[in-house]
């Protein structure tokens, strides 16, 4: 197993998030109207690029349409807010797409913006009302937050944990799994939420078991990357076999397959095989295994 640190493409950022700013409705006024401020227009999980798609098409305050803002923080001397409105046509040389479409090819920057931006439009998009009363909520405190006029409570964005993990065992293959929804010939890790009350080693060891009837140790942490499709934060491990026969639960996964690293290669190369999409953490912790970039078919 290589022990080089993972390059995780959405988890890269350059933009300070001015947390303390934040907490200053008028401090938050005043970067809106800075002249240098810049706007990530974003709805529904999609946002503007530029025709290349390796970078954000930022507009200003003054071109930026009427919608919930969220402030996104700053960085040399420019200040960053999204802005919640339907996106229209962009304008000339530019298109609209998701992260799926673009994740891997933005800069640290734009990268840093675009999860931060796309992951408040999905929360705020679906936490209109307060969960306690039913009353309207409000955006405060930049978009870090959501508050009800009526029994006073707050609400702060959602972040999921999901563990995901490279199984492997004593003869040098791990296991990849098909799962029902996915088109045919695609493979990947293993992955599953964490339930309340769980530490992400157990997490682990159960999806582990359920999905594919194996027992593991070993666990140790990889790395982690938010995917906001819509509010997951991925958290990644590796885990060596160390009991049990594989078997797919039929539910979730339906098939389960060792792999040498020989036998991937050539599925992969052939076509037999489609790897997850080279953004996602799930593509790193399968060539950290594999011990380089995967062969293309």
């Amino acid at each position: 197993m290589s022990e080089t640190s993972p390059d995780l493409p959405l988890s890269r950022s350059t933009v300070d998030r001015g947390g303390y700013l934040r907490q200053d409705p008028a401090a938050v006024d005043a970067a809106w109207a800075g002249a240098h401020t810049r706007v990530v227009r974003v709805d529904d999980g999609r946002t503007w690029v530029d025709a290349t798609g390796e970078a954000l098409v930022l507009v200003t305050t003054d071109d930026s349409p009427d919608g919930e803002r969220y402030y996104l923080g700053h960085d040399n001397g420019t200040q960053y807010f999204a802005v919640r409105a339907p996106l229209g046509d962009p304008p000339a040389g530019a298109q609209v797409a998701g992260l799926r479409e673009i994740g891997g090819g933005l800069g640290p920057r734009d990268t840093g913006l675009a999860v931060h931006a796309i992951a408040l439009e999905r929360w705020h998009a679906s936490h209109q009302h307060c969960p306690r009363c039913g009353a309207r909520t409000v955006v405060t405190h930049g978009g870090a937050e959501r508050d009800c006029p009526v029994d006073g409570s707050s609400h702060f964005p959602r972040v999921d944990p999901a563990v995901i993990m490279l199984v492997y065992d004593n003869h040098d293959r791990c296991v990849l799994g098909h799962q029902m929804a996915w088109p045919k010939g695609r493979f990947s890790v293993l992955a599953g939420f964490v339930e309340p009350g769980e530490s992400l080693e157990r997490a682990v060891a159960r999806e582990v078991v359920e999905e594919v009837n194996l027992e593991v140790g070993d666990i140790r942490y990889f790395g982690s990357q938010p995917w906001p499709f819509p509010s997951s934060l991925m958290l990644g491990f590796t885990a060596r076999v160390t009991g049990g026969e594989l078997k797919a639960d039929e539910q979730e996964i339906a098939e389960a397959r060792w792999f040498s690293r020989t036998e991937l290669a050539e599925a992969v190369a052939g076509g037999e095989v489609l790897p997850p999409t080279p953004f996602s953490i799930a593509y790193r912790l399968i060539e950290n295994w594999y011990g380089g970039p995967l062969p293309t078919s």
